[in-house]
């Protein structure tokens, strides 16, 4: 079997998970639970991350356009720029990136440990299905949790851009907040908010896709694991294009 046929084969027992877990969302109050506690562990724990890769990269963005801005004397567009950088693009690229690596290498590593150790086995054998209890509640907590997540990157990005903005180029805080806010349109909101959905669930769908399918030992593990975070990151370059590019411009 040749590499592209693999590749095929792959994408169709993807599609066949995507239909599986859109037709049992329904269930997902039969397990609450297990929904509320990757929640806690998707948002919880993800939030000093998310809080330092949203404020270093306000920073970031702040300090260089802010040395380029100064050159032409427009030091006051600083804060229009951070804005709409973080709000449409750089917030939910860095938190789903950020997420791809850690949520979806804890979902591959979780579930492929469970598939070696033929737990998946056991839960098919007592009529349960591993869809409904492993892959749903993992899916719902993605898109319950990543927008309020890219939330948090992209208020501390543009409060940290204010900050060095103040403290670089002596901008008025108050100026550069006023500045920051007006220049949100509500394409660029519905946008910035509409991204962490669909990161979210590709990201949760990707990562338990390879961890159902891991085989060949702790190397098969490693290797799915890998695949899962660079697959679910190229996702979402992809993604932000389409949105950036069509629906943005739609809009």
């Amino acid at each position: 079997m040749t590499r592209f046929q693999k590749m095929i084969i792959s994408l169709q027992e993807y599609s066949f998970l995507v239909k599986d877990i859109i037709v049992g969302f329904s269930k997902i109050r039969d397990y609450w639970g297990e929904m509320i506690e990757e929640m806690y562990l998707i948002g919880t724990k993800s939030f000093y991350l998310i809080f330092l890769g949203g404020l270093f990269t306000g920073v970031i963005l702040a300090i260089e356009t802010g040395h380029q801005l100064e050159t032409f004397g427009a030091t006051s567009w600083i804060a229009k720029t951070v804005s709409l950088g973080m709000v449409r693009e750089l917030g939910p690229v860095i938190t789903g990136l950020l997420l791809a690596a850690r949520t979806g290498a804890k979902n591959t590593s979780e579930l492929g440990a469970m598939q070696l150790s033929e737990q998946i086995d056991a839960l098919k054998a007592f009529g349960v299905s591993p869809v409904e209890k492993l892959v749903i509640p993992r899916t719902a907590a993605a898109l319950a949790m990543f927008l309020p997540l890219t939330l948090i990157a992209d208020l501390v990005g543009i409060l940290g851009g204010m900050l060095v903005s103040n403290q670089t180029f002596n901008s008025d805080l108050n100026t550069f907040w006023h500045t920051a806010v007006i220049s949100l349109k509500m394409k660029d909101l519905f946008v910035g908010f509409i991204k962490p959905f669909f990161f979210g669930f590709f990201i949760a769908t990707i990562s338990c896709y390879f961890g159902l399918t891991t085989k060949g030992g702790t190397t098969g593990l490693g290797k799915n694991t890998i695949n899962a975070v660079v697959y679910s990151s190229a996702i979402i370059l992809v993604l932000d294009f389409i949105f950036t590019k069509v629906v943005w411009e739609l809009l």
